[in-house]
């Protein structure tokens, strides 16, 4: 394992969530009604969520574990590794689900489920990175 490359992730996910937190309006209506603010917030968070897969696919190759066939097999991996416990692994495979949706169908980005992840789950990310923190060693 690269503790610098763990590292700098660490630190664009950091930038990353303070920008969501900082950008995302009080409510979903106000996020659904203005283009800008969408791109800033569903941007950074689909960051976060590949910074996340990153991390733990940087994780994986450091071990005898099988790499993940999919994205959200990842967070999977790693709770079998120990890095992180089962519900995070399973809130973590969530947003890959969003992130899927926000790459390859923008369009179909409902803004309630954007303004909730950006207001009440940002934590799971938070969450993340201090079990790296912690596995890795850093």
């Amino acid at each position: 394992m690269d503790r610098e490359v763990i590292e700098q992730k660490l630190e664009s996910l950091r930038r990353c969530l303070q920008r969501i937190q900082k950008k995302c309006p009080s409510s979903a209506e106000i996020l659904g009604n203005d283009p800008d603010i969408q791109d800033i917030v569903a941007l950074n968070l689909t960051r976060a969520i590949q910074l996340c897969v990153d991390i733990g696919a940087h994780l994986i190759a450091g071990t005898d574990a099988p790499p993940p066939a999919t994205m959200g097999q990842t967070f999977d991996v790693l709770a079998e590794l120990g890095c992180i416990n089962a519900e995070l692994a399973s809130r973590m495979k969530k947003a890959v689900g969003f992130r899927n949706v926000a790459v390859h169908n923008y369009e179909a980005i409902n803004w309630q489920i954007v303004h909730a992840i950006a207001t009440r789950h940002l934590s799971d990310f938070k969450n993340f990175a201090q079990a790296v923190v912690l596995k890795s060693g850093l």
